[in-house]
């Protein structure tokens, strides 16, 4: 579709430029509400009448006329007060579909983009909020790749921060364990730390004179003292695996991570200190209830002042932000050294270090910046953004871009479904929030093995006969499909409620349905090259033109194939709307429909019981493009096709 109306757009605006004062960008389509109206609308001659007061309708009809014919445009009528519908032809615009199904009409704008996403604190086991995270992070990545974007995926590990003290003060006073003990801690350790962490919180709210050793802990793990440096190092490096292993189960992966410690050790706060101060960014307040601190003044905040810096020289955590901001757009003139972390299908994923080596690699640097974090951050990233301003980076700032989202709660029959205790209070509520904090929480290991469970024994019912081992692979890849699109389909403001059987159901919106319709739309392909000999080469020449007579279609099911052909040409159109919005429930609900509109095209106009070959060849080719445009669908939304269900 972008192709078709950028090849009509500047054939228009040739025609028209030295006739009506108007630019290339005035020129711009919409969708007329229905069909009969036509599948394109031109509605600049409205904005046109209202600079010079004339009638939009005469302008409409004076600019048809020096328009003349289109290619692949069956008619053009004015239509309204001023519209200029245009009819395409449908034998031209489905024969340029197929030739081209296999091409991508979209192109780059940045030279490289970075997404940090998940960022899960390396002190206990990731719950479901966090695979929300990691699911629309990962999807942004995969559809600014297909859009032809360099895109580096970063997870940022805060391995210094309080979390992680939490953990290795329970650790060394709670349960007396030296770094030697914890080799022997066999079962999940992110599992063990998320009941040692509650247990900790509890201990040190109620004792308030730990603090004082706590605050020692965090002081000698940020200058790598042993053996909390140590205890801290080994922590959160094991807790990281289980975290990458947890995302690797719904198919996110990353390129970098970078560390807190490395931002320490490298002093690249130090360096975005001293630009702050150098270019005013931040000043030193005499008296008053920030004095001796250093701030940055707020805008739109009524002049309201962020502590950057605190009285006792301690830099707060947005401080240490913005460092790594101004690091991500290469502003900082430092960069971290780094070393193989694991090797993943082939791929290398790095950690930052502070260790010099002669690797020579190089990250960050990016022209555009989306920081996925929750709408509780808003304000933090607000401050981020606002100290690229202070520096006179106005450029960054407008590409500094945060994807807000909102929490996720779990409903009381999923809690129920986990064996998870529900207060009477809980109970009679339609959601239930969870809190790490306080050991509350659905971890997202349990979330999917449940997910899997229940998916293998609605294979297990359906396909007996296959093998054990197909049938756990089928098992986690509908858990994975159910999980992201439930994770997906709800805009991002939106509290999610999440519930089992909704997810998993193979009927109505959810993943598993639109798998399904995939794994039964692959079945005729498989059908026919078992029945008839047809091979992926043969659909290739099929399609490749001349073969699409629709002149053999009734009447109704020629409206029905355009229906259907037409909504599956709107795909990049709907990946670039979910890019600029941030918002992949669009992206979602369109596979969704296409996904509607493809079962009911099947049900209505069978392919392997047709007896006309000229009938049979074009429903064949639908089946063929719009099947095609689904597949490339679901992966952008990270959702795997089994081969059976």
């Amino acid at each position: 579709m972008i192709i078709t109306k950028n090849q009509l757009k500047t054939i228009i605006f040739e025609r028209l430029k030295d006739a009506f004062p108007l630019s290339e960008a005035d020129i711009d389509f919409i969708y007329p509400p229905q069909p009969k109206m036509g599948d394109l609308a031109l509605s600049f001659p409205f904005q046109l009448a209202k600079k010079s007061k004339a009638n939009p309708r005469q302008i409409a009809q004076e600019m048809m006329t020096k328009i003349g014919p289109l290619p692949a445009v069956e008619k053009m009528e004015v239509a309204g007060a001023g519209y200029i519908n245009l009819f395409l032809d449908r034998k031209e615009f489905f024969e340029r579909r197929l030739e081209s199904r296999h091409e991508r009409s979209l192109r780059p704008d940045e030279r490289k983009i970075i997404v940090e996403h998940t960022n899960i604190n390396p002190n206990k086991a990731a719950h479901i909020g966090h695979l929300r995270n990691a699911c629309l992070g990962d999807t942004l990545v995969r559809c600014l790749r297909y859009k032809g974007e360099t895109v580096e995926v970063q997870n940022y590990i805060d391995d210094t921060g309080v979390q992680v003290v939490d953990v290795v003060f329970g650790l060394l006073e709670l349960e007396k364990r030296t770094l030697s003990d914890l080799e022997d801690i066999r079962d999940k350790f992110d599992f063990y730390c998320w009941d040692l962490y509650a247990r900790t919180a509890a201990y040190l709210g109620s004792h308030p004179e730990a603090q004082a050793r706590k605050s020692e802990i965090l002081k000698r793990i940020e200058h790598g003292a042993d053996p909390e440096g140590s205890l801290a190092q080994y922590v959160s490096r094991r807790i990281l695996r289980a975290h990458l292993a947890t995302m690797k189960r719904i198919g996110a992966a990353y390129d970098i991570l970078p560390c807190e410690s490395s931002i320490l050790g490298l002093k690249f706060w130090e360096r975005a200190y001293a630009l702050l101060k150098e270019k005013h960014g931040i000043y030193y307040v005499e008296d008053g209830p920030n004095a001796k601190c250093w701030v940055m003044k707020l805008e739109d905040e009524d002049d309201k002042e962020k502590i950057i810096v605190r009285s006792d020289g301690t830099v707060t955590y947005v401080g240490k932000d913005i460092a790594y901001q101004l690091w991500k757009f290469g502003l900082l003139e430092k960069d971290f050294y780094y070393e193989p972390f694991l090797e993943e299908n082939g791929r290398t994923v790095w950690i930052s270090t502070v260790r010099p080596n002669a690797r020579g690699l190089s990250f960050g640097a990016a022209t555009k910046v989306y920081n996925v974090i929750d709408t509780r951050q808003s304000y933090l990233q607000k401050v981020v953004v606002q100290g690229l301003r202070a520096l006179h980076f106005e450029a960054q700032s407008e590409k500094s871009i945060h994807f807000s989202y909102e929490m996720v709660a779990l409903s009381p029959r999923s809690l129920k479904e986990l064996n998870l205790e529900l207060s009477r209070e809980d109970e009679g509520r339609a959601f239930v929030e969870v809190s790490g904090r306080k050991g509350l929480g659905v971890k997202a290991d349990d979330l999917l093995d449940r997910l899997e469970q229940k998916a293998f024994a609605e294979v297990d019912k359906r396909n007996p006969e296959i093998a054990l081992e197909q049938k756990k692979r089928t098992a986690a890849e509908i858990a994975r499909g159910a999980l992201r699109y439930f994770m997906l389909k709800y805009s991002r403001n939106s509290l999610i409620i999440f519930d089992f059987e909704e997810a998993l159901s193979f009927e109505g919106e959810t993943g598993p349905y639109l798998q399904y319709s995939c794994v039964r739309l692959n079945s005729i392909f498989r059908k026919m090259e078992e029945r008839e000999g047809t091979t992926a080469a043969d659909l290739e020449k099929l399609s490749a033109g001349g073969n699409i007579r629709l002149d053999a279609l009734s009447p109704e099911e020629r409206a029905d194939l355009w229906e259907l052909i037409f909504n599956a040409a709107k795909f990049e159109e709907e990946v670039l709307h979910s890019i600029a919005s941030l918002e992949f429930s669009h992206l979602a609900k369109f596979t969704f429909n296409l996904c509607q509109k493809l079962n009911g095209y099947y049900h209505k106009y069978p392919v392997l019981a047709e007896g006309n070959p000229a009938v049979k060849n074009v429903r064949i080719l639908v089946i063929l493009y719009a099947r095609d445009v689904l597949v490339r669908s679901l992966d952008l939304l990270g959702i795997p096709v089994p081969d059976r269900m």
